[in-house]
């Protein structure tokens, strides 16, 4: 029975990884690029020993994906797939050498069925190797506990390195492991070879060009890292990011690891398991613990994967201790949470499925819109003399155009964005923060606007910082994707310009409100202004085509009031009403916007909001 169920198990691991890896290799061709892995592909192509967000491991790994397939979205991350697909295989081998094999291979399925797990490599980020050094640090301190001997040390330098050049975050690694084998007298023991020191010194030579890089750069790195993002101020934000934590894991799953880690923490398990149970435990309740004081505007809920992994090679035997019913639900569940991320980013290189969901809190954003924005970009140099200058206002735009464009040399004007992310200290040693027209002197510049990297409160101030770096805006050339959930201006600067600043237009709809139910024919109101121009006239669209012209010119004060920088030269004459007959369109959801005439001949087509038709 043993040997069955060893073959059993390794056969069903065997099958769950080749499925895994073939439909996130499938899903990784078609999802595009997530911005933190443009801005790494742009960091590989300025091959450098660190940089200002993360040392250089990610971005080498990314270089050597495009070196060898080319310029797509799989090649820069097929590295890190191969990397992802060897980590549920460590954790198979951990568990099979303490706890057997069946218990091993069990281990290893539960790592591919982890969402966390099961779906890193699908994007090119340094979580990947980090979770590769987690593993082979744990492999070798459980080895160490055994017997110190070369070949555990120098897994250890292994592991030490690659954590090192993967992320600060790994220093969180490194110090709860370091507590856990002084807890332990095995461990103890081990830290008196001078085997282990040499490759604790080896992983901590692989500090050193972060070191010196924040050295010679003010501490900027680390500050950000450290301080800049973090508010160090309680919030309740951490509560979701528990919740989310529970979902992620899936919530049995998260169950079985806190029994296995509360099993495992006292003298009468073994070594190595109070070994697992330490570096998984207090990593997860310091990540969890953290989640209500540091950054919660960024992504974070993948901080505690490093001690989800530590749990896994435990998690069988205390699965082999409860009912049969509630093991298989454990495994079902684990199962549908990671075919329901996969099914996300399945949802995410769908356009036609993505465009639904426009209108949502949750809608994508940083995935969406590079390869339009890409394309447009590229048609509209065409239209412009040899030697213009392609300008990002924010590295997001800059780093997705470059990548689509394999330009890694777009100018960045300074903005909040590339100071929020501290990506804005690398653009200035890179020599491609741009001041604006003072840079570029008479040279022709196609500068390209992220509308959605700016509150709606602020676009119009920002609009006009942009006027005092370039000079008035010309008409720009519109880019809405997914009914303008995305939208990208592309402005054509020929030439110097001065005068009073003019800007895109702004414009609002209400009623009816986003999502609101309507009749075949209801009523549309709204504001609507452009300044330095102004508008003669404004379309009522659904679905893209016009449907109603709009009464353009009531008094409507408020606009003026809010927006205090306005230049509109029709104001407070700046409201609008129309009555919009659907005709025979099918009931249901709907996308109704507007298209805005300029003084000057130029039309732009505003962001659409959902409507549902009733009869």
């Amino acid at each position: 029975m043993p040997l069955r169920d060893e073959i059993r198990a390794r056969r069903t691991f065997i099958a769950l990884l080749t499925a895994v890896t073939v439909i996130k290799c499938i899903v990784a061709a078609q999802l595009p690029l997530f911005v933190d892995e443009a801005f790494y592909w742009q960091e590989g192509q300025h091959l450098a020993p660190a940089y200002s967000d993360l040392p250089g491991l990610t971005a080498w790994l990314t270089r050597l994906g495009v070196e060898l397939g080319g310029q797509h979205a799989l090649a820069l991350r097929a590295p890190f797939l191969l990397i992802a697909a060897l980590v549920p295989c460590l954790i198979a081998n951990i568990a099979m050498r303490e706890f057997g094999a069946a218990r091993g291979w069990q281990a290893g399925m539960l790592a591919l069925l982890l969402p966390l797990s099961g779906t890193l490599g699908l994007l090119a980020l340094p979580d990947v190797p980090m979770a590769l050094a987690t593993v082979l640090c744990m492999d070798a301190g459980a080895r160490l506990l055994r017997q110190v001997d070369a070949k555990a040390a120098a897994e250890l330098a292994m592991g030490l390195m690659i954590g090192a050049l993967s992320h600060y975050r790994f220093a969180a690694v490194i110090g709860v492991g370091l507590v856990a084998l002084l807890m332990l007298p095995e461990g103890r023991r081990a830290l008196r070879d001078l085997r282990v020191w040499m490759a604790i010194v080896i992983g901590a030579v692989a500090w050193v060009p972060l070191l010196f890089w924040n050295l010679e750069n003010a501490d900027a790195g680390l500050r950000f890292q450290l301080i800049d993002r973090h508010p160090w101020a309680l919030h309740w934000d951490g509560a979701w990011f528990v919740l989310i934590q529970a979902l992620l894991v899936t919530p049995l799953l998260l169950v079985a690891m806190m029994v296995a880690a509360r099993r495992n923490l006292f003298a009468t398990a073994g070594p190595a398991s109070r070994y697992f149970a330490m570096l998984g435990a207090a990593t997860v309740l310091g990540f969890f613990a953290l989640g209500f004081f540091a950054d919660s505007e960024r992504v974070s809920f993948h901080w505690p994967l490093a001690g989800y992994l530590a749990l896994l090679p435990l998690v069988p035997v205390v699965l082999a201790t409860w009912r049969v019913w509630l093991r298989r639900v454990t495994w079902a569940t684990a199962a549908i949470g990671l075919v329901s991320v996969l099914g996300y980013y399945t949802t995410v290189s769908t356009p036609s499925l993505r465009a639904r969901f426009a209108a949502e809190k949750w809608y994508p954003s940083n995935f969406v819109g590079w390869g339009e924005v890409a394309a447009a970009t590229h048609d509209r140099l065409a239209m412009m003399p040899p030697h213009t200058r392609i300008v990002a206002d924010n590295f997001k735009l800059a780093a997705e155009v470059g990548f689509a464009l394999d330009n890694p040399r777009i100018d960045v004007l300074d903005h909040p964005l590339n100071h929020r992310h501290g990506r804005a200290p690398q653009l200035r040693l890179w020599g491609l923060e741009s001041a604006g027209r003072s840079d570029w002197d008479s040279q022709p510049v196609l500068l390209i606007v992220g509308v959605g990297e700016v509150r709606y409160r602020d676009l119009l101030q920002h609009y006009h910082d942009l006027c005092s770096k370039v000079g008035p805006l010309p008409a720009p050339s519109v880019v809405n994707v997914d009914h303008g959930a995305q939208r990208f201006l592309l402005f054509a600067l020929d030439k110097p310009a001065s005068g009073a600043c003019s800007t895109p237009a702004m414009a609002y709809i209400n009623p009816p409100e986003s999502g609101a139910r309507v009749t075949r024919q209801f009523n549309v109101s709204g504001w609507a202004f452009r300044d330095g121009v102004g508008l003669r006239a404004v379309d009522v669209t659904l679905d893209g085509k016009v449907v109603a012209q709009a009464d353009y010119g009531r008094v409507y004060t408020g606009a003026a009031i809010y927006w205090k920088v306005s230049n509109d030269p029709n104001h407070p004459r700046v409201g609008f009403d129309a009555r919009v007959d659907a005709g025979d369109v099918a009931p249901g959801r709907h996308w109704l916007g507007l298209r805005l005439h300029g003084n000057d001949g130029a039309i732009e087509t505003w962001s659409e909001q959902p409507v549902v038709i009733t009869d």
